[in-house]
C-alpha cells in the first residue's frame, strides 16, 4: 500500500499552505517595518514558496 496520492491534491495543499505561510511572513515583516503588507507581496511570496517546494519535492 505505497500510494503516493493524487498530484493535484498535493498541488492544492502546497498552494494553500504556501499562501497561509506567506501571509503570516508578510504580516510579520510589516509588523517589524521591513516590508509593507499588500496582497501583491503575499501573492509573490506564495508563488515563490510554491515553486521552491514543488522543485524540492520533484527532485527526489
Amino acid at each position: 500500500m505505497e500510494s503516493e496520492g493524487d498530484p493535484r491534491v498535493h498541488a492544492v495543499m502546497n498552494l494553500v499552505l504556501s499562501f497561509l505561510f506567506s501571509g503570516i511572513v508578510v504580516q510579520g515583516l510589516a509588523f517589524v517595518g521591513l516590508a509593507e503588507f499588500s496582497w501583491r507581496n503575499v501573492a509573490l511570496a506564495t508563488v515563490f514558496l510554491f515553486l521552491v517546494t514543488w522543485v524540492v519535492v520533484l527532485r527526489r
